[in-house]
């Protein structure tokens, strides 16, 4: 695809002196389209070149169209030969996914200086925190897979099925539906659990009265989803209703601070002071969301110590939540871009309480 081809023209346009060489799996996805484990994407001011072993050697020369493949036998003596033919005497890397070891590797196997700067990493940071309108068709189909699987099972969520019940049929769901996988473990929990914002399915099963928290997401072509829901089985206190609607409220107004020029610090502020006035200081002890991508969890964060400043075509969640202790939690969560003038949610499940 055309667009592989001018996400390499992006970042060789950001080569002022040096070559890149990225090796983080993802990275070489976004500039080629192609999954590899152990592959080696070399960008110089004129050529790309993706070094690949034996195992990835046929589909990538069937696939990729933004570099030259080159499969490698003795890598190192490969990729010096090609620096030495492009001229490279400087090369930049991913020194936010390289090891002392690797890093050690590479200085003493290349024919090059290997700069220490993180230079390479911050602008892959700055090409991929704003989606283009492919990726954002990637993302919203990771949703729909996700709300059509929760749909699904929506029938399971009932006195007597286990958390665990939960997470596997949801799995399944999202598979049949083309996920490649689901976007981290399934957050299927119940009653106390649901205190727990990150708590783990287990046997327990939903009694009446309970909260339920799903917070769930589907893998498509790379691409993550995320989204949380939290409904009610059964009979619900004042007080639950109390807690779900403050957080209802909190989430609606953050979500409606999200436009471009914002800082993400400003955006959990409107989330972590509302639900602060209402006395419950103390009980949202996490972010306000983060940014959703190739990775699940990419920058920017939106908490209260990231002043980023929000563009058209970033991508951030927003999922305040109350957790009072050994007793029940609630966490709304919806994916949102950053339009021209705001947002639009991916999600379209309801957010209203619904009680089964």
């Amino acid at each position: 695809m055309d667009i592989y081809k001018n996400r390499i023209n992006n970042i060789k346009s950001k080569i002022t002196d040096g070559a890149f060489l990225v090796t983080n799996d993802k990275n070489i996805y976004y500039f080629t389209g192609l999954w590899d484990s152990n592959g080696y994407l070399l960008i110089t001011k004129e050529n790309a070149y993706l070094f690949v072993d034996f195992r990835y050697g046929e589909v990538a020369e069937k696939t990729v169209n933004s570099a030259n493949v080159i499969v490698f036998n003795k890598l190192f003596d490969e990729l010096n030969n090609v620096l030495n033919n492009d001229n490279v005497t400087k090369l930049y890397v991913e020194t936010n996914v390289l090891t002392m070891e690797q890093y050690k590797t590479y200085s003493d196997k290349l024919n090059v200086t290997l700069s220490e700067e993180n230079i390479l990493d911050k602008i892959i940071l700055n090409l991929r925190i704003v989606k283009d309108s492919y990726e954002l068709q990637l993302m919203q189909k990771a949703q729909d897979i996700t709300e059509e699987a929760f749909n699904k099972i929506v029938p399971l969520i009932k006195v007597g099925t286990t958390e665990r019940t939960l997470s596997v049929e949801l799995e399944y769901q999202m598979k049949l539906l083309g996920a490649e996988s689901v976007s981290f473990d399934l957050i299927t929990i119940t009653g106390k659990k649901t205190s727990l914002p990150h708590g783990v399915p287990g046997n327990d099963i939903i009694k009446n009265g309970d909260f339920v928290t799903f917070d769930i997401g589907a893998t498509y072509k790379g691409y993550h989803s995320d989204m949380t829901r939290t409904v009610a089985v059964g009979s619900v206190t004042d007080k639950m209703k109390e807690v779900y609607n403050i957080v209802l409220d909190a989430h609606k107004m953050a979500m409606e601070s999200v436009k471009p020029g914002m800082k993400c610090s400003d955006i959990d502020k409107v989330a972590r002071d509302y639900i602060y006035s209402k006395g419950y200081e103390g009980c949202f002890g996490h972010a306000t969301g983060h940014g959703v991508g190739l990775d699940i969890h990419e920058y920017p964060t939106v908490s209260p110590r990231c002043d980023t400043i929000l563009k058209e075509g970033m991508i951030v969640t927003i999922e305040p939540g109350i957790y009072i202790k050994d007793n029940f939690g609630v966490r709304i969560e919806d994916t949102v871009i950053v339009t021209e003038n705001g947002y639009k949610s991916f999600a379209s499940l309801p957010k209203e309480l619904t009680i089964l």
